[in-house]
């Protein structure tokens, strides 16, 4: 009924504004800002990037930065590593600490959470995304999204839709045929909008099957607003728009850009031009206005008539105490184990007395990088940082670099955004390293090394950063950068017992040293608190949780998108892989993965009995009995995968269905129960810690 009058008091409004007035409420005045009617009340929406935290300010006109110390906030983990934890009350809380600071901040919409498909482990913005596989990212995105509007913020969720690359992202056209659009690259953006209710929701820079998305009549008219029955407002990427006709006559609402020339948009002064001749129906910015005030009426931006009070917003507030300790929950759960043979970890902290830390990126932080997803930190945590916090004067760390990147990036990154919609918008970055830096890197290569030899613990802490996970940048391969194999190998030739620690946003060939490893363990970018809890991991006040949410390939040719798809094409890429993303195209294929989707070891063992299904409701309940075996407490995520018995060839061979956390004590069993849906035909349902560790099956 509220919505109704909503709508009712929105058109009202409407018929009180000149043209001008609402061509202002279509399109950036600022770079972050429409215009209001303050004669009538309308404020200006406000809007801010990203993920990851709410970004810094910047002037209204230019991509410099404010300056000033009150827009430094909460760095919380990446979507990736949040994926990683499996754990939808962890979304929840995420999502609810960004959308309290966007409110404490004066913003009105936050431009995330982003749920693109992790098609190949190339595309540079693997890092703001959340997985390979569309059900674990819907079912983390649905909370996420409700914390976030929780605060009278909206969300914005992006980009719609089958946005997989950043080559080429303003033009190149995406083919992708129905089946996998539907059930692999739409189901996250349905359950945001129909399940969520995220307010708003930005359209993708990229063509698909033809049509560029901010205009395409099949995604925004035929799916979102007919089939879905949205009613949200729909908003440009960032330069996305290239047409006047087009975006009018579309289910756009707000077009936004990176230049100043606001009046000179698309939907600005072209658009009035265009109405005034009688080329375009004034109705069709009409109903563009009504969505916008809706949704001031949804945050209480203005006052509703027929709701007295309806003004009253919270405010928000950020950098509190509360935020940061769910920003270190997260990114304790997000911690991967990998792999532990020998039970080499947890280190003992009180039978250490001496470590050596290797790597760059023990002591690098990442958070003022990656594009928009930018964040000015209150802080942030490096794990060298957070091993030394943690260990106390008691032990005597060392650290050395180990390897150096290619160019040292400076503290702002304030004009990149000025040339972003310049060639294409992005391309595969190439790296090139002269003779200078490889006799840099192989003189702190020496030193590492040679110190090595002289500890009995060491900790190597490499992987990628944000030169190589980044906005309008792809990876060229999933090689280590900066010759860190060759000091990894090094490293466990002088000293077997090394635990090799990786960060990144998507994995790394780890095929020349992996056999020789006895431990690894994966990272992300884990926000503020990253090396407070990497290091509670590392000697076992934590014990880990996290499961990998996309696979971990032993060469990026492992991946569907390059070994039957294309990526990232030329004007066009064709999704010749179909459904056969990740690991349905690997398990499916017997492609065998470095890490298999759904991994992740513990320092206990779980044990898994008594399976059991029950229909309800027109849903099945899977149930098993899971056992803590070992004598730390610990959490494990039990999986439940669909395998179809007379497999059709356009199916995979299984795909995941359902999954819960649970926690449980030394020795301590539990009977954990999964809802799934309904199975249309015959299938094995098959439940395990792993896609390829299975532990239990039934058939239904």
């Amino acid at each position: 009924m509220k919505e109704n009058t909503h709508r009712i008091r929105a058109e009202e409004l409407v018929k009180k504004l000149t043209l001008d007035e609402k061509i202002g409420m279509v399109h950036g005045a600022e770079l972050f800002r429409t215009k209001g009617v303050e004669r009538l009340g309308i404020p200006p929406l406000v809007m801010s990037d990203g993920p990851m935290g709410v970004r810094q300010d910047f002037e209204p006109s230019s991509w410099h930065p404010i300056g000033t110390s009150a827009d430094r906030v909460t760095y919380l983990p990446c979507n990736s590593a949040l994926a990683a934890t499996w754990n939808r009350e962890l979304a929840y809380d995420t999502g609810s600490v960004l959308g309290e600071e966007t409110r404490g901040r004066g913003k009105d919409v936050i431009l995330g959470p982003g749920v693109n498909i992790k098609r190949s482990p190339l595309c540079g913005r693997n890092f703001e995304y959340f997985s390979e596989d569309p059900y674990l990212t819907k079912e983390l995105v649905v909370p996420f999204i409700r914390g976030v509007q929780n605060w009278d913020v909206a969300a914005c969720v992006k980009h719609f839709a089958a946005n997989n690359q950043e080559t080429e992202r303003l033009w190149v056209d995406v083919e992708v045929d129905e089946k996998a659009l539907r059930e692999i690259y739409l189901p996250a953006f349905h359950d945001a909008v129909k399940e969520a209710g995220s307010y708003t929701i930005m359209a993708a820079y990229s063509r698909l099957n033809g049509d560029h998305c901010y205009y395409h009549k099949g995604l925004l008219e035929d799916i979102l607003r007919k089939e879905w029955e949205y009613d949200g407002v729909v908003i440009s990427d960032w330069g996305g728009v290239h047409d006047t006709t087009l975006a009018a006559e579309s289910q756009l609402d707000i077009e936004m850009s990176v230049t100043d020339n606001f009046d000179d948009y698309y939907m600005a002064e072209p658009l009035k031009e265009k109405i005034e001749a009688g080329e375009i129906d004034e109705s069709v910015l009409d109903e563009k206005v009504v969505r916008i005030l809706m949704l001031m009426f949804r945050l209480h931006m203005m006052e509703d008539e027929h709701h007295p009070g309806s003004r009253k917003r919270k405010r928000g507030s950020y950098n509190t105490p509360g935020h940061r300790e769910k920003a270190l929950a997260t990114a304790r759960e997000s911690v991967v184990l990998l792999k532990n043979d020998n039970k080499r970890l947890p280190l003992n902290p009180e039978e250490t007395k001496k470590l050596l830390v290797i790597g760059e990126n023990a002591d690098c932080t990442h958070a003022l990088g990656g594009g928009s997803a930018e964040i000015k930190a209150l802080y942030e945590i490096t794990p060298l940082m957070g091993i030394c916090s943690f260990l106390g004067g008691n032990t005597e760390v060392t650290f050395a670099q180990g390897y150096v990147r290619n160019e040292q990036q400076e503290e702002t990154d304030t004009n990149w955004q000025e040339t972003s919609l310049e060639d294409g918008g992005g391309k595969v970055r190439e790296h090139h390293t002269d003779e200078k830096m490889l006799k840099k890197r192989e003189a702190l290569r020496r030193e590492a090394v040679t110190l090595a030899s002289q500890y009995d613990d060491v900790i190597f802490v490499g992987g990628l950063n944000h030169e190589h996970d980044s906005e309008g940048n792809d990876r060229k391969d999933m090689k280590l950068p900066y010759e860190q194999d060759v000091l990894i190998r090094e490293l466990l030739k002088v000293n077997p017992q090394t635990v090799i620690v990786l960060m990144g946003g998507s994995p790394v060939e780890m095929g020349e040293w992996i056999e020789e490893a006895l431990t690894v363990v994966w990272n992300w970018y884990s926000g503020m608190e990253g090396g407070s809890a990497l290091a509670e991991v590392l000697f076992g006040e934590v014990n880990p949780s996290g499961k990998l949410p996309e696979t971990f390939y032993k060469k990026h040719t492992d991946c569907s998108a390059h070994a039957i798809g294309e990526f990232p094409g030329g004007e066009k890429v064709r999704y010749k892989e179909g459904v056969f993303v990740g690991y349905r195209y690997n398990d499916t294929f017997g492609v065998e993965p470095q890490f298999c989707f759904g991994h992740g070891l513990s320092y206990t063992e779980f044990e898994y009995s008594d399976p059991s299904i029950q229909e309800k409701d027109g849903k099945i309940i899977i149930t098993c009995k899971v056992k803590n075996m070992g004598d730390r407490e610990g959490k494990e995520t039990v999986q439940v995968y669909y395998a179809p018995v007379d497999r059709k060839s356009d199916q995979p061979v299984q795909e995941l269905k359902g999954f819960e956390k649970v926690s449980l004590k030394p020795g301590e069993e539990k009977t954990v129960s999964i809802q799934a849906e309904k199975c249309l035909e015959r299938t094995e349902v098959r439940i395990g810690s792993s896609s390829r560790d299975i532990r239990a099956s039934i058939f239904h």
